[in-house]
């Protein structure tokens, strides 16, 4: 749950004794094996304050993954957690540059940040006081007006709307549904219906529950699926749906919906392709492969294979190929000397880390797995990761 922020905690991080406080604190190493101490140090130093001053600095030490330059800004456990990395926050504020734009749940303001580096004018607005206290301090530019409002009760008119509801217990399921976010995206889309709305969700949305959405974004950031977005009017494309894929060193690349998805079934070729996770939860593996002259092992499946495989990705040379036993793949792996192995899983009831030991691995060589079905059949598919060229 994190330390629990009062108004009066921030008022004390904001000022100057504050600032002075918390980097005297984060001069302790904070390590699992000096924490102890270094908290009874703090508490030397800092008396009550001790606890703010301490979850600041650890807040601000996680958030350099996520936010450009952390180190003066002010954060809850929960909204650090829920925050938005910055290359996808910037993305995604793209398509708001010029524009007029309320975020209704702007919380300590790290979206509206990249929002209003590119929009006209900006008002954040979110219920929570403090979350609203911390906004006050991380927002400094002269384009942003912040204020204490209601999600569902507009304060705004004409602008376009960013939303980005917080989560409830779904419960450990995979798939997550309107209801779970607090507010309700339901109740978003009619509040806002005629506006242009932009919310961002958990990636794990059925799609088919939103149909109020224009377009559907999913994204992903260095590999890993970071969020769906739902636009409406204006702001969408003429996708319906649209995977995005960002990387750190600025790279990016696009596919949609509107992309030929004439894709064949075919047999194991020299290459296997594991799409991004943003192709896949977007339901565009078809379309990728059709763009990059691939095709599909199993039209149920998405693991893709070719003769060249995409630039700039990390991809896999087939080095033998055959139906899978795990008797038959331990001593495939053997014979070649493997003592280190990835193992990738698509459409087959496998743990790979239950696996693993059973395979009895050793040798000096590594090498990556591909167990997946054809048909009904299961095959094991011996491969070479390789990145290649951004090139092409």
């Amino acid at each position: 749950m994190g330390y629990g922020f009062t108004l009066g905690d921030v008022a004390f991080l904001r000022s100057p004794d504050g600032a002075a406080a918390a980097a005297e604190i984060d001069r302790l190493p904070l390590t699992p094996a000096t924490y102890l101490a270094d908290v009874a140090k703090a508490r030397v130093l800092a008396g009550d304050r001790a606890p703010a001053l301490l979850e600041t600095v650890l807040l601000r030490r996680k958030a350099v993954s996520k936010v450009d330059n952390p180190a003066d800004w002010l954060f809850t456990d929960a909204a650090l957690q829920q925050a938005t990395p910055t290359p996808v926050a910037r993305h995604r504020a793209r398509r708001l540059e010029g524009r007029d734009v309320q975020d209704v749940t702007c919380s300590v303001g790290v979206d509206l940040a990249a929002v209003s580096e590119v929009a006209a004018r900006c008002v954040g607005s979110d219920l929570d006081p403090v979350r609203l206290a911390m906004a006050r301090h991380n927002l400094k530019r002269p384009n942003v007006i912040l204020a204490q409002a209601d999600a569902l009760v507009p304060i705004t008119r004409e602008m376009a709307v960013l939303a980005d509801p917080g989560r409830r217990d779904s419960s450990g399921r995979r798939r997550w549904r309107p209801e779970d976010f607090a507010p309700p995206l339901g109740a978003l889309a009619e509040t806002y219906r005629g506006r242009d709305l932009a919310v961002k969700c958990a990636p794990g949305i059925d799609f088919d529950d939103v149909p109020w959405a224009d377009e559907v974004e999913v994204v992903s950031l260095d590999g890993a699926v970071r969020e769906a977005c739902l636009w409406t009017g204006g702001l969408a494309t003429e996708a319906r749906r649209r995977a995005t894929v960002l990387r750190s060193d600025g790279s990016e690349w696009t596919v949609t919906d509107r992309h030929d998805d004439d894709c064949p079934v075919t047999d194991v070729g020299e290459w296997i392709i594991d799409p991004d996770g943003a192709v896949v939860r977007a339901g565009l593996v078809r379309h990728y492969a059709a763009a990059h002259g691939l095709s599909q092992l199993d039209e149920r499946i998405a693991y893709l294979t070719g003769p060249v495989p995409p630039p700039g990705i990390r991809a896999f040379r087939v080095l033998e190929h055959g139906k899978y036993t795990e008797k038959t793949l331990r001593t495939t792996l053997a014979k070649r000397g493997i003592g280190r192995l990835e193992i990738l899983v698509r459409g087959l009831d496998i743990d790979p880390n239950a696996l693993r030991p059973r395979l009895k691995l050793k040798g000096p060589d590594e090498a990556s797995v591909v167990l997946t079905r054809v048909g009904r059949s299961p095959v094991a598919i011996v491969c070479e990761a390789v990145r290649t060229d951004p090139a092409g």
